[in-house]
């Protein structure tokens, strides 16, 4: 049948006799390719009428698209979206800049109405693509936008894919803010859900070697205040804002708990104070060492206080830059810090690791989830510790499987790990296959003397008719008894048994 032509769709027939149901809705604002509406009708009976079903269903697709009420644009949603979204105050610029420089240049003028699964996936492909969105162009990118001399941070562009935790959080964002727009009435349904789903990022931590640990806590403990900051995010596995935040009233000393209840956050040079990440507030009990450690660093910082005449106050900051602890440390500062270190010992490390670091350690000494997402403040049972924070441990595992030996049934009778390995003879009864007792029989009439060594087995024919089996069935027999080297077997002549059997 040709091609049905309609005011704006048209009706089409593939060679397997479906029908494509088309109706033109535009370019593709990420591939600036046509943009069709489509589905396919399989053959039958009642194609032709189920596709004239299907081209009022596009057009009336296609008409709520261009309907004034839904003419605006992503980005007019994404500034009224911004206007009513809560977030912590270190989570809104990282969202304004996954808008600024994504989905603004992608999506930006395209209509909310005319959003669907198609220009997601083209626009998630994009970024997986190259986060520049060169778009295939070639260009020499330079270190900076202002007027400089290049030099070899300046050469010919490579497109860099982004990675996949930054393109859910961006996902994450459109869905929210398509989610507002059905609230407000600018769209029917989430055009998010027709999209494909995005896979989950795939945990990789790299938790510090126990020969690592060592020499990182090393060159830290050439400052007592760092020493003991470093060491304090190894034992504990706090966060950098909930270390920095630490205080000297959150420390029970007769107890030896500490106490994490805020946070400190940061955006370029401000800092502030703020709740944990998990909004609640959590108990940490410290070993003997480590609590010596804080007594002789209390000791530390009263005495440093006292030679600017000031006095520790219970309220004063763990670490500070202050004699009297009244300031909080900068969590950058800290990252900088300890990056640069790492650095110099020849490692790629960042100071979140001591988080893998302290994780990994525990599960690995046996200590349960649940404990151990306490103390690192994971909410969910101990899930988001598990799949992100426990390192492989060869350790860990050795000691598995230990455990495990220790609890398995005693080797049987006739096996031994000092003797070549060999299996089982199966005990062989009224119910086993015909080829195991045709076997079983042969072998008892060698072991009796019946057939000795060197003397012929009954032909296969023989035996098929003996025992009422078929031809290879009693082929399997004899070959049961070859892989034994019970009997040998050469082309073109009869097994005979290969030696004394008793």
């Amino acid at each position: 049948m040709p091609a049905q032509k309609r005011d704006r769709g048209r009706i089409e027939t593939l060679p397997s006799g479906s029908l494509r149901v088309k109706v033109y809705a535009g370019i593709d604002p990420i591939t600036k390719r046509r943009y069709d509406l489509t589905e396919t009708i399989p053959p039958g009976p009642r194609a032709d009428r189920e596709a004239q079903k299907a081209l009022t269903k596009l057009l009336g697709q296609l008409d709520e698209q261009r309907n004034p009420k839904t003419r605006a644009t992503v980005n007019q949603l994404i500034d009224r979206y911004l206007e009513v979204l809560r977030v912590e105050g270190t989570t809104r610029p990282t969202y304004e800049g996954y808008i600024k420089n994504h989905i603004r240049p992608l999506l930006g003028t395209v209509p909310v109405a005319r959003l669907g699964g198609e220009i997601f996936d083209s626009f998630y492909a994009e970024l997986r693509r190259c986060r520049a969105h060169c778009r295939g162009r070639k260009y020499v990118q330079h270190r900076t936008n202002r007027v400089h001399e290049c030099d070899r941070r300046c050469g010919p562009h490579v497109c860099r894919p982004l990675s996949d935790s930054t393109i859910k959080q961006i996902n994450g964002i459109l869905s929210g803010a398509c989610n507002r727009a059905v609230r407000w009435g600018w769209r029917g349904t989430n055009p998010i859900d027709q999209a494909e789903r995005l896979p989950g990022g795939k945990p990789d931590p790299q938790p510090p070697t126990p020969d690592q640990a060592a020499r990182i806590t090393t060159e830290a403990w050439t400052d007592p205040d760092w020493g003991m900051f470093v060491w304090l995010a190894f034992v504990t596995g706090a966060r950098r804002g909930e270390l920095c935040a630490l205080a000297w009233d959150r420390l029970d000393f007769s107890t030896g708990v500490l106490t994490i209840r805020s946070s400190i956050a940061q955006h370029n040079a401000m800092t502030w104070e703020k709740h944990t990440k998990t909004h609640q507030q959590r108990r940490i009990v410290l070993d003997d060492q480590t609590l010596a450690l804080l007594r002789a660093y209390l000791r530390l910082c009263t005495e440093r206080a006292a030679t600017i005449g000031a006095e520790l106050l219970p309220s004063a900051r763990i670490f500070s830059g202050a004699p009297d602890g009244s300031t909080w440390l900068k969590p950058g500062t800290v990252t900088q810090r300890f990056v640069r270190m790492c650095a110099r010992l020849g490692m790629d490390k960042n100071l979140h690791q001591l988080r893998h670091y302290s994780a990994t350690e525990l599960i690995g000494a046996g200590v349960d989830v649940r404990t151990v997402a306490g103390r690192l403040g994971h909410s969910g049972g101990g899930t988001t510790t598990l799949r992100v924070y426990s390192a492989w441990l060869a350790e860990a595992d050795q000691r598995a499987s230990g455990a495990l030996a220790a609890r398995m049934p005693e080797l049987p009778a006739g096996v031994s790990v000092e003797e070549d390995l060999t299996a089982l003879e199966r005990a062989v009864t009224e119910d086993s296959a015909p080829y195991h007792r045709i076997a079983a029989d042969l072998r008892g009439a060698i072991r009796c003397g019946a057939i000795r060594e060197g003397d012929p087995l009954p032909v296969v024919a023989e035996l098929a008719a003996r025992y009422g089996v078929a031809a290879s069935t009693a082929h399997r027999a004899v070959a049961l008894l070859a892989d034994a080297n019970e009997v040998v077997v050469r082309r073109g002549k009869r097994a005979v048994v290969a030696g004394a059997q008793g």
